[in-house]
């Protein structure tokens, strides 16, 4: 369906997380199904329709034909654009012909998981009927997998449905993105099916606003500039993302970056996404040699760049311990409301760390300057 559907046909392999596994199995040769890397909140249906088939809509065709897959999934599908025959999008009424070549974008439906509510503190920023925006902090999982099954904020989602007498359609909400452990900021949770299906189509045309804030090690010869290179897991390391630059493996992704703050030795940035790959920024950052500051993933929390001097170590040191995770922080989010079809934006602030290390950081630059003078 990457966070990161869609970028979310991006988001993650996170080291915090489990592979989910496709929610039916697609029946016959001619089917394709796969997950994209890095999203696994998405799946990727392509199929082609047997040459003796009579005409039938698609809905019943697909319902019949799929397995594990309501008809009320296939008709969300079918409303968001996320059903396309021969390339060109159709309604659930289309008829199906001999030889028609059918893919589908389906959402995942929640997880198997005993998900019970939990007072963690959530950091709401707009909520309606079909949609909920919250400012992640540090250090909270999105949602449960591989050692982290429970204090996710998927738990923090059902304590707060449930305090608030809400009934949605399941307890926890509906993923259609998600951003890394200990990345802060922005992101978006449908809060029933409809809404997921047209938001994970706006991920998967990458038509999503996200802008990050990140500082990352070294300074740059240019302002801004563009990172190409597909990214897929490591060969070395499952939790890890790499780029392969012969386009050999994994999927296309596309970075823009420009200049916001230079500190010599380190660099404020601002990141737009194109696609939506797991880790995209990370990866993308420590291919042209620019790991996040404190990335201890992809290399950041050593000293790459600076003096011998043991003043300056112990000031990274210090950094590192108001700041002790990989500098990122999603800013702003844009999407088309699933239901009103008003274009929404969402800011967010640094969050504390980050500021008090950037601030760190212009004064370290100050006092240099004046010693060089």
């Amino acid at each position: 369906m990457n966070d990161d559907l869609i970028e979310t046909l991006n988001n993650e392999p996170n080291p915090e997380s489990i592979d989910p596994m496709p929610s039916h199995s697609p029946c016959g040769d001619d089917m394709l199904s796969e997950v994209d890397e890095g999203s696994e909140l998405y799946e990727h249906i392509r199929m082609t329709v047997d040459p003796g088939q009579q005409p039938e809509r698609i809905d019943t065709y697909l319902t019949n034909h799929l397995s594990n897959i309501s008809r009320n999934r296939v008709q969300n599908a079918a409303k968001a654009g996320n059903i396309l025959v021969n390339d060109k999008a159709v309604k659930q009424n289309y008829k199906v012909k001999p030889n028609d070549v059918i893919s589908i974008v389906f959402t995942y439906p929640p997880r198997e998981t005993d998900i019970k509510p939990e007072p963690i503190p959530l950091n709401i920023v707009y909520e309606d009927d079909d949609v909920i925006v919250i400012n992640k902090q540090a250090g909270l999982v999105v949602h449960p997998g591989h050692g982290n099954f429970d204090g996710t904020l998927l738990h923090g989602l059902a304590y707060y449905f449930e305090q608030t007498h809400q009934n949605i359609e399941n307890r926890f909400g509906y993923l259609v993105h998600r951003i890394d452990k200990d990345t802060t900021g922005l992101m978006i949770v449908a809060k029933n099916e409809a809404a997921q299906a047209v938001l994970a189509h706006q991920f998967f045309v990458h038509s999503i606003h996200r802008r990050y804030y990140a500082l990352v090690w070294g300074d740059f010869t240019e302002d801004e500039g563009v990172i190409e290179g597909n990214i897929g897991r490591s060969y070395n390391d499952r939790r890890k993302m790499t780029v392969y630059p012969d386009g050999d493996h994994g999927k296309d992704a596309i970075t823009h970056w420009k200049v916001l703050e230079r500190f010599g030795y380190v660099t404020l940035n601002e990141y737009r996404l194109e696609t939506g790959r797991t880790h995209q920024i990370r990866v993308h950052s420590q291919y042209i040699g620019h790991p996040l500051f404190n990335d201890a993933m992809y290399g950041g929390d050593v000293i790459l760049k600076g003096t011998t001097f043991s003043k300056y170590k112990q000031f990274i040191d210090n950094c590192f311990k108001i700041m002790p995770r990989h500098a990122l922080h999603a800013k702003e989010l844009g999407f088309v409301h699933p239901t009103t079809g008003k274009q929404m934006m969402f800011t967010s602030e640094l969050p504390d760390d980050m500021k008090q290390v950037l601030e760190k950081w212009r004064v370290y630059l100050k006092a240099r300057n004046l010693m060089e003078e």
